[in-house]
């Protein structure tokens, strides 16, 4: 791509907690259009376990699509303040996953993590349901 950010946003959800879980991650140009999206069943997880690899997700298909700059949105609080440094990560489970998203992270030129209320990541919270749905149907 030309160097241009790109929004990406992701969102993990889970049928009970734990329970069967789905991920989703959707990216745009500052136009709105939507530039790559993906979901993925997850099988029984965490829903912190289904947030973190909903971002992994994203940063893979950002990295796949040539972006190097992004500005990333997520309604998981938690996530936003330990990728940014203002929270530490206790769970072992999770500090395996966040070392690979800090070395995605590190694949790209800038990443900006903001934390958005849930209302503003439908289309991420969407897909990651709709990985669980297709998977329960199939």
């Amino acid at each position: 791509m030309d160097g241009k950010t790109v929004r990406l946003f992701s969102d993990g959800a889970c049928r009970g907690n734990p329970g069967m879980g789905g991920a989703g991650a959707i990216i745009f140009d500052d136009s709105d259009h939507v530039l790559w999206e993906g979901s993925e069943y997850l099988g029984h997880c965490t829903n912190n376990i289904a947030e973190y690899r909903a971002l992994i997700l994203g940063l893979k298909g950002a990295l796949a699509g040539g972006f190097t700059n992004l500005e990333v949105y997520l309604d998981s609080e938690l996530l936003a303040n330990q990728i940014n440094g203002l929270y530490k990560v206790k769970n072992e489970n999770l500090k395996v996953l966040m070392k690979e998203i800090h070395d995605l992270i590190a694949s790209f030129e800038s990443v900006h993590v903001r934390h958005v209320r849930r209302c503003h990541n439908e289309l991420a919270d969407r897909l990651a349901n709709r990985a669980i749905d297709e998977h329960e149907e199939g």
